[in-house]
């Protein structure tokens, strides 16, 4: 949730886009969550703190993060994380 939240604010703060779009989705043992949206592109994990916050938490529990924004844009962000059944 939180993942989410802060990309899509990423999205209206910095992206300049018309539309976005989130998918999320399960497959085995992770869940997937992906942010793309239509903006000027150039996001990287070395541009500020928000990016690297989000790709450190998601380390710290097994997960992956990765972006991949040309400038000119579009931008996907994919998030995987472990998918734990609650006993």
């Amino acid at each position: 949730y939180f993942t989410v939240s802060e990309l899509l604010q990423n999205v209206s703060k910095h992206s300049r886009a018309r539309s976005a779009s989130v998918d999320v989705w399960r497959t085995e043992d992770r869940l997937l969550i992906q942010v793309w949206d239509d903006g000027q592109g150039g996001a990287r994990l070395d541009g500020g703190s928000g990016m690297r916050g989000l790709a450190d938490r998601l380390g710290a529990v097994d997960g992956l993060f990765v972006v991949d924004s040309p400038v000119g844009g579009p931008t996907t962000v994919t998030a995987e994380l472990p998918w734990r059944e609650r006993g």
